[in-house]
């Protein structure tokens, strides 16, 4: 079992762009070297201006030594084996994967920042309503920037005036990443019902997603079906508006998904109903059925405004999936 995430990620010396040329040379220091912690200490005493409290540089230290930078021998620290696994392959992918792995939240800001810029006060209710094992205060801005400026550090996020966005390269993540990380193992700390996010599949299709990507959706629904009114996380499926096979750009964009449980999703999905671009339900005239519930939640519903879905799905998604539907 992989050791728990952490839940606090500490700040490098150098500036808010500057994390990952920090951490490069603090691990080319250890390696050539193998300092004790004196030396260490005063290795960054001698890098970077006005750092001299022991407190401050042991807290960065220790927080190296628990992703797995950093270990020690003895008296003498040495390279992790994370440290030796980045330092060998010196790339941003090897750093972003470590990251993600071991910190909580990263992958899901990521994906949240998908639908759009955020200021730091978004950045954090983000974070909370996703991850509330963070347990920071509500409008805290220290955690939400040590997680902005690593992603920063690493090329992923740029700073709008008073906001963060997503850069090229960080967007490019995101749409690889939903699939990617489908096997990463991470489950909610509350809430989940002790259904491991990490094997969730699909109704319809089997396919995994990342769990952080499932969690990110949820939260901003606030972990309800739209369409049933199911709040029980473990019977959620993150739906997919234009196909996941069909439009794989789309898979990781907020604004093509919605939570529905997996009854609904089974009955999206087989085009018994859908919503127009006015987020109005639309029935199949040839979905005949039975069921208290379905009859209840959706044909009874037709016509209905589902209000939870304004501002949530992008009106040109709905439209072209609706397009391919003969009973439209």
């Amino acid at each position: 079992m992989p050791p728990d995430r952490l839940r606090s990620i500490v700040p490098m010396f150098g500036g808010g762009t500057q994390y990952v040329e920090t951490l490069d040379s603090i691990l080319s220091f250890v390696d050539a070297h193998q300092p004790t912690t004196e030396e260490l200490i005063g290795w960054h005493r001698g890098s970077f201006p006005n750092v001299s409290s022991r407190e401050s540089i042991m807290r960065r230290v220790s927080y190296l030594q628990q992703v797995g930078f950093l270990g020690q021998s003895g008296n003498n620290w040495r390279l992790g084996e994370a440290g030796q696994e980045y330092h060998n392959q010196a790339d941003r992918e090897t750093l972003l994967g470590i990251m993600c792995t071991r910190n909580v939240g990263l992958r899901s800001l990521l994906y949240a920042l998908v639908a759009g810029a955020m200021s730091l006060e978004e950045v954090s209710e983000q974070q909370l309503d996703t991850h509330p094992e963070l347990g920071w205060s509500r409008g805290q801005a220290d955690m939400p920037k040590q997680r902005v400026n690593w992603l920063r550090s690493m090329g992923l996020v740029e700073k709008q005036s008073d906001t963060y966005a997503l850069t090229d390269d960080g967007r490019q993540f995101v749409e690889t990443a939903v699939a990617e990380w489908a096997d990463s193992e991470w489950t909610p700390s509350a809430g989940d019902n002790q259904m491991h996010a990490g094997t969730y599949e699909a109704t319809i299709q089997a396919r995994s997603v990342d769990p952080e990507f499932r969690a990110t959706v949820l939260s901003r629904h606030e972990q309800t079906c739209p369409i049933s009114g199911v709040d029980h996380l473990g019977l959620l499926d993150v739906a997919h508006v234009l196909s996941w096979s069909e439009y794989p750009s789309h898979r990781a964009d907020l604004s093509n998904v919605l939570p529905l449980s997996k009854t609904h999703h089974a009955a999206f999905d087989r085009e018994l109903f859908t919503v127009d671009q006015d987020y109005r339900l639309q029935v199949n005239p040839e979905f005949e059925t039975e069921s208290d519930l379905l009859t209840r939640t959706i044909i009874n519903r037709e016509g209905e405004q589902i209000s939870a879905l304004e501002g949530q799905l992008e009106p040109q998604y709905v439209a072209k999936h609706n397009a391919n539907l003969a009973w439209i």
